[in-house]
């Protein structure tokens, strides 16, 4: 997935109808600093200036909210102003429920994998995003897979492997399973009319 980023685009991503925690933006930032350091998160900082939205990670507040469209400009910057692969910011989405308050918060008190798929996981989008639906759509606790679908919600392709990432430890939290395997089967971007992951664990 290579697009690279522009002012225009950047301009067309500050459209998006949505806001979402400050959390999910600084967990970027953060994967950023820990992996490569201070000079690293400047180089990211700077090309976020250059197309006209600064982002400065640790002013940002981790429970208020901002435009969607600065996660996707916040993943596209890394992606270009440190070279990072389709993987790696896959690694950037595996990292971030490591990070969160919100996702520790919820993990820690559900009582079972059935009632956090189908309980929980709406809320938790809920706390992040004020705009899209998550909807779990099939659990199968013998045979360890579940599908999952997001809808009415079309920002960009690289949030799209963002989330393949973070589906993928958000799914080892809660089945304790050490090794998961994570596919988006649909996709609003290759013309489908929602977003679904196929997640199958042991």
């Amino acid at each position: 997935m290579d697009q690279k980023l522009t002012k225009e685009l950047a301009k067309k991503l500050m459209e998006f109808k949505g806001e979402i925690r400050g959390i999910d933006i600084i967990s970027d930032g953060d994967f950023v600093l820990r992996n490569h350091g201070e000079e690293a998160l400047k180089k990211v900082e700077e090309k976020l200036k250059e197309v006209g939205f600064p982002i400065e990670y640790k002013k940002l507040k981790p429970m208020g909210f901002y435009p969607g469209g600065l996660k996707v400009l916040s993943l596209l910057a890394i992606k270009e102003a440190l070279g990072y692969s389709d993987e790696k910011i896959e690694e950037i989405g595996m990292a971030a429920p490591r990070f969160s308050l919100i996702i520790k918060l919820f993990v820690k008190y559900f009582f079972s994998l059935k009632k956090f798929f189908f309980d929980f996981s709406p809320k938790i989008w809920r706390e992040y995003w004020t705009t899209g639906e998550f909807v779990p759509m099939e659990l199968n606790e013998e045979k360890q897979f579940a599908t999952a679908r997001y809808q009415n919600f079309d920002l960009h392709p690289i949030y799209c492997l963002y989330l393949k990432g973070y589906f993928t430890t958000l799914t080892k939290l809660i089945t304790g399973a050490k090794k998961v395997e994570c596919k988006e089967i649909k996709c609003t971007f290759r013309g489908d009319k929602f977003h679904e992951y196929f997640l199958k664990w042991e």
